[in-house]
């Protein structure tokens, strides 16, 4: 009797075990439902400017309590849009990082309002060896003959300036991809620039060679300088250059010519290029 009543007891504990197992199991998973959402990541790693497809993207579980503004669950609404960031495999796909739907891939997908994007060419010297990649901001120095002028000094010949500050590097050659820092040895740089800053960039590409100055991301001081040139360099005073000479204005000169005639006293005048006679 005592060992019926023993096993009874055990068995009663063994469910009641059971049974807050279930409930403590039910709670714990209505708990993390409640508390994670689905969000839409990248399933791989995507590039700037590259057309998202259905492979590229997953929904997973996200704290709520993490979660970074302007996440998306609509894998539908994400179909077909484009980067203009370069996205890491698991990292949430943001709003901000893609374009307006409708938007083509490439390029032109990453060029910001107002802006333009111009090609350069460099070499490894030119493009900072290298170092000039896709995100990095560059300032633009021109070498060109400054025009003389009808002064009193010397006239400067080759002068070296600052013409353009802050340029964001968009693609070095046919590369977008803002993620590498490894340097890249390559033949043509892409910038973005505000159509007043392209013009300036054609023009002075045209009067003279053009060399990137790689500059620190965060400064935004500008800077105004007078140019470099042969003189400032050297450190050579300036050589006052003598005035030519006033121009000596002719003199008119009149002549007369006394003529005796018969009982008559005639005077000549010439007075230029024009001549008269007077008699008395």
């Amino acid at each position: 009797m005592r060992n019926v009543r023993t096993l009874i007891m055990l068995l009663i504990a063994a469910l009641a075990g059971l049974a807050a197992v279930v409930l403590a199991s039910r709670w714990m998973v209505e708990q993390s439902a409640g508390s994670t959402v689905k969000v839409a990541v990248a399933s791989t790693d995507i590039n700037l400017g590259q057309r998202l497809a259905p492979e590229f993207v997953k929904l997973v579980d996200w704290p709520r309590e993490s979660l970074p503004p302007g996440t998306l669950a609509d894998l539908k609404a994400i179909d077909g849009r484009v980067t203009k960031a370069s996205v890491m495999r698991g990292e949430p796909v943001l709003e901000s990082k893609l374009t307006p739907a409708g938007t083509k891939g490439g390029l032109s997908a990453v060029i910001a309002d107002g802006k333009r994007a111009i090609t350069v060419r460099v070499n490894d010297v030119v493009g900072v060896a290298g170092f000039a990649l896709p995100g990095s901001f560059v300032d633009i120095i021109v070498n060109t003959n400054k025009d003389a002028k009808g002064s009193g000094t010397e006239p400067e010949q080759s002068i070296s300036k600052i013409v353009l500050e802050k340029i964001l590097v968009l693609a070095v050659a046919q590369e977008v991809n803002r993620d590498e820092t490894k340097p890249k040895v390559v033949n043509a740089v892409t910038l973005e620039v505000s159509p007043e800053e392209a013009e300036k960039l054609d023009l002075a590409r045209s009067v003279g060679s053009l060399s990137l100055v790689l500059r620190n991301q965060i400064e935004a001081r500008p800077v105004d300088t007078a140019g470099a040139t042969k003189r400032s360099l050297l450190n050579e005073p300036v050589v006052q250059v003598a005035a030519p000479a006033p121009a000596v204005r002719p003199i008119q000169v009149v002549q007369r010519v006394a003529e005796r005639k018969t009982n008559t006293n005639c005077v000549g005048v010439i007075s230029g290029m024009h001549q008269d006679k007077e008699c008395f």
